[in-house]
């Protein structure tokens, strides 16, 4: 049975204050859950109602599982992890593929940039403080498991790339077409937010700016969208990808 102070542990994570005074993080639903235990994630605690068929710490009702749920309808697991943060080596930037989000607040789309990222390989994510918070449930969710696999950093953006000597790709309505991009064995890729795009203390250092044609009349695309299409070219212009060595895991 939960205790009080245990109710109200988990319930204040929640809130990205209370997160990182209590240096943990929660993750709900089966399959998300599911993902991160098959990734080899290091849950501190699982906690799971009769219907969650896996690995649990804390067995709980459906009544406590609403009571600590961060969901308006409870799912039948709920993981507790805690927060670590690898600080970004400058030199790393200069060896291989690293997608850079440039205030990209969202959750969704930063859960689904790092899917992307773990999707074409890329070596590294480097995210700036103004991005949605790396910890937070949707970001975590939309990730699908790549959380797990793919290693993130939060740094100073600018600072990042200003020491970074490999081409630094921006994207940007008035940009070059994405699909002349030349073959690029080390390169970073950086997504601004939809409603600013790139800021003004990135801009700088972008050594190309590359759009998507457009052929209809939508506006814009979507920051994720946009990202997988340049990762895609990036990649097929890239080549074999064996060919290229890999960070760790996180």
């Amino acid at each position: 049975m939960l205790t009080k102070a245990g109710l109200q542990r988990l319930r204040s994570l929640r809130e990205k204050p209370h997160r990182e005074a209590l240096g943990l993080f929660v993750v709900e639903g089966g399959k998300v859950v599911a993902e991160l235990v098959a990734a080899k994630f290091p849950f501190m605690e699982i906690y799971g109602t009769p219907a969650w068929t896996g690995a649990k710490t804390h067995a709980v009702t459906d009544a406590e599982m609403a009571r600590i749920s961060h969901f308006p309808t409870p799912s039948p697991v709920l993981a507790v992890g805690r927060i670590t943060r690898s600080p970004l080596v400058p030199a790393a930037l200069a060896r291989g593929l690293t997608l850079a989000l440039d205030g990209v607040q969202d959750a969704g789309n930063v859960g689904t940039l790092l899917r992307i990222a773990d999707w074409f390989g890329f070596d590294r994510v480097v995210l700036s403080p103004d991005c949605a918070d790396l910890f937070h449930q949707k970001v975590i969710n939309a990730s699908m498991g790549s959380f797990a696999r793919v290693r993130a950093h939060t740094a100073d953006l600018a600072a990042a790339l200003r020491d970074a000597h490999v081409p630094i790709l921006g994207c940007d309505l008035a940009g070059t077409d994405v699909h002349t991009l030349p073959p690029l064995r080390d390169a970073i890729v950086v997504i601004g937010s939809e409603g600013r795009g790139l800021s003004p203390a990135v801009r700088p250092f972008v050594t190309s700016f590359v759009t998507i044609p457009k052929f209809g009349a939508a506006e814009s695309l979507n920051a994720a969208a946009a990202a997988a299409v340049v990762c895609d070219n990036l990649r097929r212009a890239h080549g074999d990808p064996s060919a290229r060595g890999a960070e760790p895991p996180r």
